[in-house]
């Protein structure tokens, strides 16, 4: 697949493991996925693990500071979305009755970057490209491939985000359960699930997919490495299989196989 020199507003451009344990992090993650992993100093004893794949960055992991282990935040993947304007975008966000849980700052000479949460309570970033793209290749095992945004609130949640990122939201005609398949432009990039019991008790949160080629074999590997299932491996039809899974230290994920649809 060729690579990203550019992610187009509205897309997913980077994704990032906040976690207890960055070494066993990189463990799991570079067995599971086979990423490689280029450590950079972040300042004050921290540093910033780039995770890779052969043509391209595929996400990044740090350690959960302090501050943040003081707040309750538990070990998790942020997803973050392209925009022109980090600035702009985070005024807009606090309009349609988001929060800005960090104003827009700059990441050294990378680019610029806030964290905003929805109305209904998920949290995501935004990200200003200045010297870094974000995500470099994308297709291939291991790369993001889909993001589920689980909300009590579908329609709420819907309209806010096709509101600030332009995105559009489309139903099957044949899928009965309401699920919405959100597009950027043309590309199919994410979807809102409908509400049901299990979800209900959840809080909102965006779950990102990482594709693979054999589902099932993945998932074994996953549990040989410490990881915990929410959801074991199913098939949609038509679409591919997939599971819902946390690493060792928490941070939930899913894995996808696609699969070719069947001629009708």
């Amino acid at each position: 697949m060729p690579q990203i020199e550019k992610h187009k507003p509205g897309s997913f451009c980077w994704i990032e493991l906040a976690t207890t344990d960055q070494n066993a992090a990189k463990n799991f993650y570079s067995s599971l996925f086979g990423w490689t992993v280029n450590d950079s100093p972040m300042g004050l004893g921290e540093v910033y693990s780039v995770f890779k794949l052969p043509g391209g960055d595929v996400a990044a992991a740090y350690t959960l500071r302090k501050e943040q282990l003081r707040q309750g935040l538990p070990p998790h993947w942020m997803l973050y979305v392209a925009v022109a304007s980090a600035d702009e975008a985070s005024m807009r966000a606090a309009q349609l009755g988001g929060k800005v849980l960090c104003p827009a700052f700059d990441v050294f000479d990378f680019g610029r970057m806030a964290v905003l949460q929805d109305p209904t309570g998920a949290t995501f970033s935004v990200w200003q490209t200045m010297q870094h793209a974000g995500i470099g290749i994308a297709g291939e095992n291991g790369s993001l491939c889909w993001a589920d945004l689980t909300t009590p609130d579908p329609a709420r949640a819907a309209k806010f985000y096709s509101d600030l990122f332009g995105w559009t939201m489309m139903k099957d005609e044949h899928d009965e359960h309401g699920y919405l398949h959100i597009m950027n432009g043309e590309d199919f990039i994410g979807g809102i699930p409908p509400t049901n019991p299990r979800s209900a008790h959840m809080s909102p949160h965006w779950l990102a997919y990482f594709a693979v080629a054999d589902c099932d074999a993945t998932a074994a590997k996953a549990k040989q490495l410490g990881a915990r299932f929410y959801m074991e491996p199913m098939t949609m039809e038509n679409v591919g299989r997939f599971g819902v899974l946390a690493d060792p230290q928490g941070a939930t994920f899913s894995i996808f196989q696609s699969m070719p649809r069947k001629p009708k």
